[in-house]
């Protein structure tokens, strides 16, 4: 299959200074991690993300919804990145300045390789105290659970004897002021954005492109179908990340080694 990376892109992409990249669930699922979207099964068949991502669920339920997000977790250690995720970070050694901002609450971009990721939504590997906010210590290796999951008791905080939860952005909670200012940053300064796998709905991440647009950048957006950005974007490229982004690095630097 022969994608076509329009003539444009690849003269701005080859003399920008400062390129940010705006990921979302659709790059995570193309390495086998499931979105919000997908039809939850197992123990959870009965409800639908939004019921189990919320503070509201885990103090109905603690044992329920740290059950769901320590699957979730398990899901993340077992997958890897994938090429979308892997050619991102050998951008950075083509322009002097990547900015990668994810609403993904996985390391796959870390592991691929970039560095100083903004989370917007948080991490799986970072929980925090329920009640003090502390961040807390995981053990190492990948949780033994099972496909259909399992209720499981969180740990207690070290320091205040508080239940540990998920350190990710629930829904009715603001994303870290400190993570959203260099995101704004990034998206004001950058020659190009790429807003890639994401359905460009969920706020505020959602109105990162347009701060991008305002300020001059190239808009482009990586999808498997139309968004709500289809009208902001300069270029709406259709199809996998994992395919569009290597043939993107290709068509402007040349088959990477």
């Amino acid at each position: 299959m022969t994608i076509e990376i329009p003539s444009e892109l690849i003269v701005v992409l080859r003399n920008a200074r400062h390129v940010a990249f705006l990921t979302g669930a659709g790059v995570s699922a193309e390495s086998g991690i499931p979105t919000f979207r997908d039809a939850l099964t197992g123990l959870w068949e009965n409800f639908d993300a939004e019921q189990l991502a919320s503070a509201d669920a885990f103090r109905r339920d603690r044992e329920l919804v740290w059950g769901w997000y320590e699957w979730r977790r398990m899901k993340v250690l077992k997958a890897e990145p994938n090429a979308a995720h892997c050619t991102i970070s050998t951008i950075a050694s083509k322009v002097p300045h990547v900015d990668v901002v994810t609403q993904n609450v996985d390391d796959l971009h870390e592991r691929a390789g970039s560095e100083n990721v903004v989370h917007l939504h948080g991490r799986l590997d970072h929980p925090i105290c329920f009640a003090c906010r502390r961040l807390h210590e995981l053990s190492l290796g990948i949780p033994e659970e099972p496909e259909g999951g399992r209720r499981l008791a969180p740990p207690r905080c070290e320091y205040c004897g508080g239940y540990v939860r998920p350190g990710v952005v629930w829904f009715g909670e603001s994303v870290p002021e400190s993570e959203w200012k260099v995101a704004v940053d990034a998206c004001r300064k950058c020659d190009v954005l790429f807003t890639v796998g994401t359905s460009s709905i969920v706020q505020p991440a959602a109105s990162l492109p347009v701060i991008a647009a305002r300020g001059r950048a190239m808009v482009v957006q990586i999808n498997l179908g139309p968004t709500s950005l289809d009208g902001i974007a300069q270029f709406n490229l259709v199809g996998q990340a994992g395919v569009i982004i290597p043939a993107l690095f290709d068509a402007v630097w040349g088959p990477s080694k």
